[in-house]
């Protein structure tokens, strides 16, 4: 009959118990044999084995895996066996007062004891790292390391215990580290260096271990390896790494996210936890990029409640399944509805009496809404009074707008809509107990509808890849960098305000598709051809994230900034969102443009029909330039 792991552990460590004891007495009498009382050194192992069980059971030393031995477990072996060895001596003492035992042997035995369970675990641990067969030297796929920090360490300890891979060096700028070795694998050079080292050292694959990297360096180390013909893999970034441990199973494919939102967001979890912890919170356009990703930070913070609203049913369903599946025990409120029917509005409020109002629902693609004023009106304006006025009547606490920074100087339809939305909350802001706060800022990465899929798409497809403008430049973070931001400028905000997050530098979206070709494997201009295509009706050569007359003001949190809006005109907001109610009812596209224009004076558009536009947008020769 076979043994099963745990219990083949059990008898190894009795036997090395009862080997150690008796060992002690040989040591002790010069490994003669007979010796003085030989048989006292029998006649009392059922005592040490018993004693020596008990300690071993309240170590778990039996559950430890063996080929994953390290620093704890030698730790806990050390203490089983000295607390064994003091245990043996209390038990004897109170038998037989110690009578015939030399006291030596209870100093021997547990140096014996350490020996005997700790030697065995660790050759076999060594056994199992080093994989003692030709294959493993020579079979593997031969691996260049980028960081010899401590992922690229735990990386070249995980390799250790398989043959796929082979790590055949490290690359790192440290200065300190050259030439020096982690686990006989050498430091070989520098960021520099790795396409004359890959090429010296007939590497395969090149893996990033460096979790922590900022957009610079991931650009330094890619371009580097560009000039290699190895395939690259990269860990996640370090927010991503909840565990800490790294295996050879996190590795995965270099993405554009890599290059453009790697950095670590430092939160304030105390304060945000003090606003959503135990609170019933509400996020509108639950089941969109931002919304949903909003909506499991949420959940992972313990609210009293989550409510969700929105209006795509496959979007809802989705979010419900991902929240079960993670959290299974969170109130969960899926409301499927149109935030533009006031009364549905006014009635899941009244009903649910939210403590946080996450606004995140709205129309987003720019060309589409060059064409559908009414549209971009209904959804991005009147949705947010409705849901403003109805927070005040139920006594919300705080409500968050999400805006863009196509709002500032708004040159499109989407950009006006979303800075009248600002301007009601500025409107509303402290209407009885409600503090109204926006947080304004640029493109997330692969959310719905923004370049980073319609590229990988075309790529997919063998190209062209098409940009409207060699030079038009966007903001970019990961989609859970700002919602985590949104989620801090949340809880930092006391009414009024809008934070802007700060977005680091614009990137080139000629950069984006060319970066996307090679990380495909393939070369721009080559392999796959970018076609301009020039600018669409409403989209800018760049965008801002303050208006001039602004400024700027730095917060607590060093990614996030506060705008310092001018005055509002209360009365003329009101007015005219009153007509802009009206002209939505009548239809009126030409009233509905007038009225934008009148309320952000800084947006100025010509006439423009909605069969133009998606004439525009999708026009029927497709090839042409």
């Amino acid at each position: 009959m076979k043994l099963d792991k745990k219990t083949a552990i059990l008898f190894h460590d009795f036997f090395m118990a009862a080997l150690a004891w008796q060992l002690a007495w040989l040591a002790r009498f010069n490994f003669e044999f007979p010796f003085f009382n030989w048989q006292l050194s029998l006649y009392t192992l059922p005592f040490i084995l018993l004693v020596q069980g008990f300690v071993y059971n309240r170590f778990n030393l039996h559950r430890s895996l063996w080929r994953f031995a390290s620093l704890p477990d030698l730790w806990n072996i050390i203490r089983a066996s000295i607390i064994g060895a003091l245990s043996i001596t209390l038990v004897l003492f109170l038998w037989s007062r110690l009578e015939g035992i030399p006291r030596s042997i209870l100093i021997l035995y547990p140096v014996f004891l350490m020996f005997l369970l700790g030697g065995p675990r660790l050759i076999y641990r060594m056994w199992k790292d080093h994989s003692f067969n030709l294959k493993s030297a020579s079979g593997g796929k031969r691996v260049l390391i980028i960081g010899a920090g401590k992922a690229g360490e735990m990386l070249v300890r995980d390799m250790r215990r398989d043959a796929e891979f082979l790590p055949v060096g490290f690359i790192d700028d440290d200065p300190d580290i050259q030439k020096s070795s982690i686990h006989g694998v050498r430091v070989l050079g520098k960021i520099a260096d790795i396409p004359q080292v890959a090429a010296d050292k007939q590497a395969d694959i090149i893996i990033i271990a460096v979790p922590s990297a900022t957009n610079e360096e991931m650009q330094k180390i890619l371009l580097s390896c560009e000039q290699t013909e190895c395939a690259l893999r990269t860990l996640p970034p370090l927010n991503d790494m909840v565990s800490g441990k790294v295996t050879v199973s996190d590795l995965r494919e270099v993405s554009i996210e890599d290059l453009l939102g790697r950095e670590k967001v430092d939160l304030d979890w105390q304060i945000i936890q003090q606003g959503i912890t135990n609170k019933k919170i509400l996020v509108t356009g639950g089941g969109g990029s931002i919304g949903s990703e909003l909506c499991m930070q949420i959940a992972d913070l313990d609210p009293r409640a989550l409510i969700i609203f929105e209006r795509s049913e496959y979007n809802l369903y989705r979010i419900e399944s991902r929240l079960a599946a993670r959290f299974p025990a969170l109130h969960r409120y899926c409301i499927l509805g149109d935030l533009c029917e006031r009364e549905k509005v006014d009635h899941v409020l009244e009903q649910y009496q939210p403590d946080m109002i996450f606004h995140a629902a709205a129309y987003k693609h720019v060309p589409i809404l060059q064409g559908q004023a009414r549209e971009a009106v209904r959804n991005n304006v009147l949705t947010t009074r409705y849901l403003a006025e109805a927070a005040i009547k139920n006594d919300c606490r705080k409500f968050v707008l999400i805006s863009t920074d196509k709002a500032v100087n708004p040159a499109n339809v989407l950009g006006v809509t979303k800075r009248i939305a600002e301007m009601i909350c500025e409107w509303k802001n402290r209407q009885f107990n409600t503090a109204f706060l926006t947080v304004r800022f640029g493109n997330v990465l692969d959310s719905e509808g923004s370049v980073i899929p319609l590229f990988r798409e075309q790529i997919r497809k063998g190209g062209p890849v098409t940009v409207t403008h060699p030079e038009i430049t966007r903001f970019f973070m990961t989609i859970p960098e700002a919602c985590q931001l949104i989620m801090q400028a949340g809880a930092m905000g006391q009414g009024g305000e809008i934070f802007v997050l700060d977005m680091g530098k614009p990137v080139k979206i000629s950069y984006l598709a060319e970066q996307m070709i090679r990380l495909s494997g393939k070369e721009p201009g080559e392999d796959i051809h970018i076609r301009f295509t020039g600018l669409r009706p409403g989209e800018k050569l760049y965008e801002e994230l303050f208006y001039e007359a602004e400024g700027k003001d730095k917060t607590k949190h060093p990614k996030i900034l506060l705008a310092r809006h001018t005055s509002l005109d209360r009365e003329l907001l009101a007015a005219k969102l009153n007509d802009l109610e009206q002209a939505c009812s009548e239809f009126n596209d030409n009233q509905i443009r007038l009225i934008l224009e009148q309320l952000v004076p800084s947006y100025h558009e010509d006439t423009i029909t909605a069969t133009q536009i998606m004439d525009n947008v999708y026009p029927l020769n497709t090839t042409k330039p």
